[in-house]
C-alpha cells in the first residue's frame, strides 16, 4: 500500500466529494513553478476505479492540476484500498485538516461528514482536533443562503463578518446590510456596529399606524352605541369622554332602578 508507483495523469480522475471548490490561479501558477524546479514532494493518495486503469485522487487534486499546468506527464501515487465511502470521509478529513479551505468549503466539508456520511459532531470533533463548539460555529455558516455566501468570498469578506451576518431575520435586510459592507468598506466591527443599529431603528409598516386607528375607532363606536341602546331603552345613562395623547377615557353613570343613588362605572380605551 505503501508503495510509490508513477502514474499517467490523464489515468487520475478527480474526486468528486473534493470539498476545495476555489483554486486560485496564482498559486497554482506558483505551484506548478515549484513542481518544475523540485518535483512533486508528496505523492497524491489515490485508489484504483473497478480494477481498471482509472485511479480517482483521495488527496492530492491540487498537486495534480498544478502538475498538469506544468506540463509533468506523471506524476508519484500511493494506492489506498478503499471503497467510495472511505475515500470520500478521508477527502473530506485530509482537505480540511491542511486548513487552506476557504471558511465556506470548510463548513460545506463538515457539513457533508455529518449529513451524508453519518458521523456525529463528536467524531468530527475528534478526527480534525476542533472543539465541538467550533464544529458547531463552523456548520452555522450554512444557514446564510447561497448566492449570499458567494458574494460574502467574492468580496473577500471573513469569517467573522459572515458570522456577524447570522443574527439578520430575513434576505432583503441581509442584502441591504451585504450592499452597505460592500459599498462603505466596513470592517468586522463596523458591520456589528452598523447591524446593531439597522435593527435599533423602528421598522414601522405601511398603514400600519392607520390600520391600529381605525381598529381603535371600532371599539369607541361600539362603548357609544351601547350607551345610546340603553338611552333607547330607557334607561338615562350619561356618558362623558376624555381624550389625552395616551388614551381615551369613558365615564358613564347609570341610573338604578333599586336605588336612589347612582353607582359610577368607568370604561376605559387606552391607545397602544
Amino acid at each position: 500500500m505503501n508503495n510509490i508507483s508513477y502514474i499517467a495523469t490523464e489515468k487520475l480522475l478527480p474526486n468528486p466529494n473534493q470539498p476545495r471548490h476555489q483554486f486560485q490561479s496564482e498559486e497554482m501558477l506558483s505551484l506548478a513553478n515549484s513542481i518544475k524546479e523540485n518535483g512533486i514532494l508528496q505523492p497524491l493518495l489515490i485508489r484504483r476505479m473497478n480494477n481498471s486503469d482509472y485511479c480517482e485522487v483521495i488527496a492530492g487534486e491540487r498537486r495534480l492540476r498544478a502538475a498538469i499546468l506544468a506540463g509533468i506527464p506523471k506524476v508519484p501515487c500511493i494506492e489506498m484500498e478503499c471503497d467510495r465511502e472511505k475515500s470520500a470521509v478521508v477527502s473530506i478529513l485530509e482537505n480540511v485538516q491542511r486548513q487552506d479551505l476557504t471558511f465556506f468549503e470548510e463548513a460545506n466539508a463538515i457539513g457533508q461528514l455529518i449529513s451524508v456520511f453519518g458521523m456525529s459532531r463528536d467524531d468530527v470533533s475528534k478526527y480534525l482536533g476542533k472543539s465541538q463548539s467550533a464544529i458547531s460555529n463552523k456548520l452555522r455558516l450554512l444557514k446564510l443562503p447561497a448566492d449570499a455566501r458567494y458574494f460574502i468570498e467574492k468580496e473577500g469578506l471573513t469569517e467573522r463578518h459572515a458570522r456577524a451576518l447570522l443574527c439578520i431575520e430575513n434576505e432583503k435586510d441581509l442584502w441591504t446590510v451585504l450592499n452597505t459592507i460592500k459599498a462603505r468598506g466596513l470592517n468586522v466591527a463596523q458591520t456589528e456596529s452598523y447591524i446593531s443599529t439597522f435593527y435599533s431603528k423602528p421598522k414601522r409598516k405601511k398603514n400600519e399606524h392607520k390600520a391600529v386607528f381605525k381598529d381603535f375607532r371600532i371599539f369607541v363606536n361600539t362603548v357609544n352605541k351601547a350607551i345610546k341602546t340603553m338611552q333607547e331603552s330607557g334607561i338615562d345613562a350619561v356618558s362623558d369622554k376624555t381624550e389625552t395623547d395616551d388614551y381615551i377615557e369613558f365615564r358613564v353613570k347609570i341610573p338604578k332602578t333599586v336605588s336612589t343613588e347612582p353607582k359610577l362605572k368607568v370604561l376605559s380605551a387606552k391607545q397602544a
